[in-house]
């Protein structure tokens, strides 16, 4: 069992445990579940069929439907509140801790962020690749990732942010808002490259998060 698929059962195991107490999920539900996180993941939203989802679920295709009048109910009565009960807290896992070490240079910081998101992603790469894929595209999505990330994640960020600033680590007169934007744009991107846009390239993964570091602390422009 790679890394995936062992948070995939944990996630699984403590989403159904949730939903049994509450009487709302089935043993078929359960496996339409795993099927359509793995599909989605795999292929994305608009390539993915209800027939796939079923045939991998061991359920009929009238199963699906069910419950889930469409396959847009099926991704959002299904992902999106699992990602609204449970992608908190897992995305927080170990992430709260570094954040809260006193990290002497805003440097040191970027390197264990980075170094941290990194391996969370690598680890939880399906649920990570339906973030990437589907969000942009679905406002229902979007709006529960986007209340994930501010009440656990961008409060956490602006007191780190203006600690440097008063150290003289950081500018000032930068908007504390604006330094959150740069440091997630950067981090996310070259995250998403090195794991779902460009994987089969043989990354040398601590070079290239010193590289991106390095630009961020000291910019683009040469020296002359």
């Amino acid at each position: 069992m790679n890394a995936t698929e062992k948070w995939l059962e944990e996630w699984l195991e403590e989403w159904l445990e949730q939903e049994h107490k509450a009487g709302k999920m089935t043993e078929k539900q359960r496996r339409i579940l795993m099927a359509a996180t793995e599909i989605f993941a795999e292929k994305g939203y608009a390539a993915a069929s209800t027939s796939e989802i079923a045939q991998k679920a061991g359920v009929a295709e009238g199963t699906i439907f069910r419950h889930y009048k469409t396959k847009k109910d099926l991704l959002l009565s299904i992902i999106a509140p699992a990602m609204a009960k449970l992608f908190g807290p897992l995305f927080l896992r170990d992430f709260a801790k570094m954040l809260d070490q006193p990290y002497e240079t805003y440097e040191e910081f970027l390197k264990a962020l980075f170094y941290n998101r990194y391996e969370y992603a690598r680890d939880n790469l399906s649920i990570v690749k339906i973030i990437i894929q589907e969000v942009p595209f679905h406002p229902e999505l979007r709006e529960k990732v986007k209340a994930v990330a501010e009440d656990m994640i961008i409060s956490r960020f602006r007191r780190i942010i203006d600690n440097y600033k008063e150290k003289g680590m950081l500018d000032s007169n930068l908007p504390t808002p604006a330094i959150i934007r740069f440091m997630i744009s950067n981090m996310v991107g070259l995250v998403a490259s090195m794991l779902v846009i460009m994987p089969e390239k043989d990354w040398d993964v601590e070079k290239e998060l010193e590289t991106t570091i390095q630009m961020m602390m000291r910019g683009l422009a040469g020296k002359g």
